[in-house]
């Protein structure tokens, strides 16, 4: 078998409809795993995900479709994680087939609650997945862009060099541009804290704060993730690159940004309750926050903007008091 042999979409989302669209570009076939075998019945009757990305045409012939997990990993090489981080074990916990001779690409840009660990870091504690045996989709790629194909350019990072450039070629078409990297780490813990400034910007956003004062925010939120990132996962890299920089401005900026939007309705007086009930889809920096700031127990690292958006959603403190708090002593 060639690599990367049988690829499973996991998941039933807009990411993983996105990813989906994606691989059937350049596979013939693929396989398909969601939870609910109704929306499965759904898709087959009406040519495209009935809950996400509707507008997504597929032709049903060319997918296999599962909603048992352990017969779709059992008839498949390559698992494309596309869940919330969140719910990773949730869906985990069912599997009996073993995962250590499978390739693991993970499109999950969060972390682990309340483990606080990295998606690779997580399966490779876990279920002893190889590190060579696992990659990360990173950098700006907004899905709802990609569903329209509009130019994007994601990252594919894996430890091994010659995997990385293998998958992403998955990825080449005519409105993906996609670059590889070994900093496997570094840009899922970026991918956790861009989430986190993209909530810390919403807010501002909520309360009125204009563009000027938002440039001035994300400044500061990379001069902070690049200090967070130098201590806690070490490596050359330049965060001026697109993994990095250009993943944190289109999260703080898109109006497809899920944890803008939750920040947003943070600042305009919604309850962190309210916000997620009313919201769609997972805002998956309310719980990357958490998980960065008990990592950073161990390290003490300054994130004053981490620490405000912490504040804001965890010890319940005024939106407009912490954000005054920060501008005034903090942002430069």
């Amino acid at each position: 078998m060639s690599f990367p042999g049988r690829i499973l979409i996991m998941g039933g989302g807009t990411w993983a409809t996105t990813l989906a669209k994606i691989m059937l570009v350049q596979e013939r076939h693929i396989n398909w795993y969601m939870r609910r075998p109704d929306q499965i019945e759904d898709f087959l009757k009406l040519g495209h995900n009935p809950s996400y990305l509707s507008n997504v045409e597929f032709n049903i012939d060319r997918i296999t479709f599962y909603s048992d997990i352990n017969e779709a990993v059992e008839n498949s090489d390559t698992l494309v994680f596309a869940v919330p981080s969140p719910f990773l074990k949730n869906h985990l916990e069912k599997l009996t087939v073993d995962l250590k001779d499978k390739f693991i690409l993970s499109a999950i840009k969060g972390i682990i609650p309340p483990e606080n660990v990295l998606v690779t870091d997580y399966l490779h504690q876990y279920y002893g997945i190889p590190r060579e045996n696992m990659a990360i989709v990173g950098g700006p790629c907004h899905a709802e862009e990609i569903a329209l194909e509009r130019l994007t350019y994601p990252t594919i990072a894996c430890v091994d060099v010659q995997k990385a450039q293998q998958l992403s070629r998955l990825f080449a078409n005519r409105f993906i541009k996609s670059e590889t990297s070994t900093d496997v780490n570094g840009i899922e813990l970026s991918a956790v804290l861009k989430n986190v400034y993209a909530i810390a910007t919403g807010v501002c956003h909520g309360l009125k704060y204009g563009d000027n004062f938002q440039a001035v925010l994300v400044s500061n939120a990379i001069i902070e993730m690049n200090r967070f990132l130098a201590v806690v996962s070490p490596a050359e890299r330049n965060v001026s690159e697109s993994a990095y920089l250009g993943d944190l401005l289109v999260t703080c900026y898109s109006s497809f940004s899920r944890n803008r939007t939750f920040g947003s309705m943070i600042g305009r007086g919604y309850s962190v309750q309210a916000a997620q009930m009313e919201m769609e889809m997972v805002a998956e920096g309310y719980y990357g926050t958490k998980c960065i700031m008990d990592i950073n127990e161990t390290y003490r690292v300054p994130m004053p903007i981490a620490d405000t958006v912490y504040r804001i959603l965890y010890e319940k403190s005024m939106a407009r008091y912490e954000v005054k708090q920060l501008r005034e002593h903090i942002l430069k």
